[in-house]
């Protein structure tokens, strides 16, 4: 697996895997063979023992690529063609196609480029079509999967994913103030927070979405919360529900204890987790404990 270099001043700053290009485009790593072999439309680098590799450039054509492959375009057509024109069409695709495959390509582009026009663009046009829910849950969060997986791996800049990352908390963010709440006495009190050093609260923010626009009472804590407040909080507003999500371990306690401890806190409120921890994780659950794994779990839970 390869790794992006740490110099920022660093002018070849991607450096992709075969398999990482196919997580990110989904294209399959076989057809990326075909593509460079039968069309010799790309041109990989290698490495000293013949492993393939691809910078960002290469990148963004085999995503351009992929756009009009995906329109009807064929590949000896769009091998022929000039840069330049492969861009002018994928424009023009752009702008007449609201797919989710189209529009997952349009996203990858706007964090590799910095373009928030684009970012801004592509995102409307599919809460346009799907609304605001489903644009998040059919498009937003399948890219946030890929380009985590990539930034776990080293093959996405962290300047590139907080780019994107504070696009997305923005546009959210503004949601939620547009919801007028006025808790009525049917309404569920829920409270949501992040563990210490966790501080990717994006799926924590629609979690508060989903809540207010279902007209709860909700008091959102935000990122890295230490765990000692919780007894506070369990005394001073009473939560029905607390929701978190686990994705990074713990530093100086295990899944299990992490868990039990929450549940200790608040023994007579539902505790819902979420996260990466918990999906993979055979641990069994305290009783007051329950695991969503989407969003449509979620509103199930909680009626």
């Amino acid at each position: 697996m390869f790794n992006v270099s740490e110099n920022i001043f660093d002018t070849d700053m991607g450096r992709y895997s075969i398999k990482e290009v196919e997580t990110l485009s989904g294209i399959k790593a076989h057809t990326l063979r075909i593509w460079e072999q039968r069309y010799d439309i790309l041109k990989p680098k290698r490495t000293d023992t013949n492993i393939r590799y691809y910078s960002d450039d290469q990148l963004r054509l085999i995503l351009n690529i992929s756009t009009l492959n995906r329109s009807g375009f064929k590949i000896s057509r769009i091998a022929a063609m000039r840069p330049e024109q492969v861009r002018e069409e994928v424009l023009k695709v752009e702008t007449t196609h609201d797919e989710p495959d189209f529009l997952l390509d349009s996203l990858i582009h706007s964090m590799l480029d910095f373009d928030e026009y684009r970012f801004e663009k592509t995102l409307h046009s599919a809460i346009v079509k799907m609304g605001f829910e489903d644009a998040f849950t059919k498009l937003v969060f399948p890219f946030l999967i890929r380009t985590g997986v990539m930034w776990q791996a080293g093959s996405v800049r962290v300047v590139q994913e907080h780019f994107i990352s504070n696009l997305i908390r923005r546009k959210i963010s503004a949601a939620i103030d547009g919801i007028y709440v006025e808790p009525t006495d049917t309404a569920k009190r829920f409270v949501l927070f992040l563990p210490e050093n966790e501080n990717h609260e994006i799926l924590l923010l629609f979690t508060e979405y989903l809540l207010r626009k279902k007209n709860h009472h909700v008091i959102y804590l935000g990122c890295s919360l230490p765990l000692s407040e919780l007894d506070f909080v369990a005394k001073s507003f009473r939560p029905d529900y607390l929701i978190t999500y686990l994705t990074i371990p713990a530093e100086d306690t295990s899944l299990t204890t992490y868990v039990q401890r929450i549940s200790k806190a608040l023994p007579t409120s539902k505790i819902i987790v979420g996260g990466s921890q918990i999906a993979f994780s055979r641990t069994k659950l305290p009783d007051n404990c329950i695991p969503i794994h989407s969003a449509e779990e979620l509103l199930t839970v909680i009626g």
